[in-house]
């Protein structure tokens, strides 16, 4: 069984052949006009387009997944398909990743929403100010911006 490589059209033969010894040798390549973080195709990169791809699945409190989701399962469901373990509750998630600065942050983070020393909210930073949530009874999973200042990062390892 060979493995089949897609070559995106703006490689010629010669830099594909590159490209594909630099992957071969565990290096990443660079691709003109897209971010490092999708090129690198990392956990974070991965668990990201996953909780974006259950755009519109319903919420139910205590889901996680496939077909439904509260906020806590869509990152935990997210991640697991990525390729890590998460704990299930949006707090046990907090105390399971490395604190980060919101300068800090990467596509792909958990943003945690909390009130005093509690965490009752968790979503996957998408970039830009937004993040993929699983917001309440009610709604279904989406693309929203952060709307508050009260919260924290929070990268897998």
């Amino acid at each position: 069984m060979s493995a089949q490589i897609r070559i995106p059209r703006m490689f010629s033969r010669a830099s594909a052949v590159s490209a594909l010894t630099v992957a071969a040798v565990g290096g990443t390549v660079a691709t003109p006009g897209y971010p490092p973080e999708v090129e690198a195709a990392t956990v974070a990169a991965k668990a990201l387009r996953i909780a974006a791809s259950k755009k519109g699945a319903p919420y139910r409190y205590g889901a996680a997944g496939p077909k439904r989701f509260d906020c806590s399962g869509l990152t935990q469901y997210a991640y697991k398909r990525a390729g890590k373990r998460l704990p299930r509750t949006a707090a046990a998630q907090y105390n399971g990743t490395r604190h980060i600065k919101a300068a800090s942050r990467k596509s792909g983070d958990l943003v945690f929403f909390h009130s005093g020393s509690g965490v009752y909210h968790v979503g996957v930073y998408a970039g830009s100010g937004r993040i993929w949530h699983a917001p309440k009874t009610g709604t279904v999973v989406r693309l929203e911006r952060i709307w508050t200042k009260k919260v924290w990062y929070g990268h897998v390892r």
